[in-house]
């Protein structure tokens, strides 16, 4: 019996590593959220958004000479720009799902790994389509 990998080859190989990279980009979310809030005070939302650059800036390095190498065309901080606006929509509602979370769950607050998480899963399709389309093309 053929895997996955064998009957769909790089597009299967692709959505496959962009989830690694995501679960990376998650953890360095994460990171930064509970350091910002626990450690320095910040608060949650702005924690919340300051981390989406973060996370986003070493998804699209991982994402560039992993899950797409090869595929990156013109000047690198172009590219990292173009993955940032194109990823905008997942920005919108993976950031929209953690402040609406935040905003009315004290769960939330007290863990929000939780609301962090559910934003990254909701916009994880779209980020894959825009980045295989827009970015690394």
């Amino acid at each position: 019996m053929n895997s996955l990998l064998d009957r769909h080859g790089p597009l299967a190989r692709q959505i496959l590593q962009f989830g690694v990279v995501g679960v990376c980009g998650f953890l360095v979310d994460n990171a930064f959220v509970y350091t910002a809030h626990f450690v320095f005070g910040m608060g949650l939302i702005l924690a919340g958004l300051l981390s989406f650059f973060v996370a986003a800036t070493a998804n699209w390095f991982l994402n560039r000479v992993w899950t797409f190498r090869g595929a990156s065309t013109g000047a690198v901080h172009h590219e990292w720009l173009r993955y940032l606006a194109t990823n905008a929509v997942g920005f919108a509602l993976n950031r929209g799902v953690y402040i609406a979370l935040i905003a009315t769950s004290t769960l939330c607050v007290r863990h929000p790994v939780i609301p962090l998480a559910a934003g990254s899963i909701v916009a994880m399709g779209i980020n894959f389509v825009m980045s295989r389309r827009v970015v690394y093309r």
